[in-house]
């Protein structure tokens, strides 16, 4: 396979447990179908809750036709901006792979980071039962989307917790 920005040969390499394709010289990133989500998952378990869904919200959905290509199948890469963040992602709708170019990777986890935190305070409820509903309709396999629901809860438990360490107080020093 060859690199979608400068044709180098693509190599094999570990990235956060998933074997991926990279290009030595400008340092993309080639992910098959999933490998994204399961990088992410790896990289930081507290983020496994959130999926990594580039078609959620039809409202906020961007798509433009770029000028890279695949390097599985050489059809054209679709631009798609990644939810409300900056970074754009390339993605294959032949084989539904992913190209990030160097650093977008970490601006998807930052990004990610920044949306859990807000999340977890502001549409707990919300969150809570569409995490619970995927754990019986997926996308992801049971197990997985029980440990994403279990997730939630236990990160609820500690932003609560450090977001209003008074409540702790209070519960600490009530008469038993």
């Amino acid at each position: 396979m060859n690199c979608p920005n400068d044709n180098e040969q693509l190599e094999k390499v570990l990235f956060h447990n998933v074997e991926v394709d990279y290009c030595p010289k400008c340092l993309g990133i080639w992910f098959d179908k999933d490998e994204l989500r399961q990088a992410k998952d790896d990289k930081d378990k507290q983020l496994n809750w959130i999926d990594i869904d580039l078609w959620r919200e039809k409202s906020k959905f961007q798509i433009s036709h770029g000028d890279k290509h695949c390097p599985v199948d050489r059809a054209g890469l679709m631009e798609v901006k990644y939810d409300e963040s900056k970074t754009r992602v390339d993605f294959c709708k032949m084989c539904h792979g992913i190209w990030l170019d160097r650093g977008e990777f970490k601006q998807i986890i930052n990004y990610l980071k920044n949306k859990s935190d807000y999340e977890i305070m502001h549409h707990y409820t919300a969150n809570l039962a569409s995490e619970l509903w995927e754990v019986f309709s997926g996308p992801e396999k049971f197990r997985s989307e029980l440990e994403d629901f279990l997730t939630l809860i236990k990160l609820f438990n500690y932003k609560f917790i450090t977001q209003y360490h008074y409540l702790d107080d209070v519960i600490e020093n009530l008469p038993k």
